[in-house]
């Protein structure tokens, strides 16, 4: 990995930390059941890769600044991980069931949304 590599990783994961710490800090919804913040950003996350993914970049500093950098930094997946444990530790063992389920299953829906819209237009 050279320099120009490393400094295009950094630029993207800048931005991704601040978009995910901007909702993190303002965003929470509820349609009948709560949506919290970081699965928000999960959500998000899977629908712009979902966006990359179709568009199918074959210039290596873009693939590694968004995958890479942006949506490495963006994506939270070790906050969902410790989400899951929290919930195992307090034995809450229905909802980390129905957690655990919601984003992995809207996840996937946000990426074929993103991907499905970019190959429709």
């Amino acid at each position: 990995m050279n320099f120009s590599s490393i400094t295009i990783i950094l630029l993207g994961s800048t931005f991704g930390l601040i978009l995910r710490i901007l909702i993190q800090n303002n965003f929470k919804k509820s349609i009948g059941f709560d949506i919290e913040s970081i699965s928000i950003v999960n959500f998000l996350s899977s629908f712009l890769l979902g966006i990359l993914v179709a568009l199918n970049f074959t210039n290596n500093e873009i693939l590694v600044l968004f995958y890479g950098g942006f949506l490495g930094c963006f994506s939270t997946f070790s906050s969902f991980v410790y989400k899951l444990f929290d919930l195992f530790k307090k034995r809450k063992f229905l909802k980390l069931f129905l957690h655990y389920n919601m984003v992995i299953i809207f996840s996937f829906l946000f990426f074929y949304l993103g991907y499905f819209l970019i190959q429709f237009f």
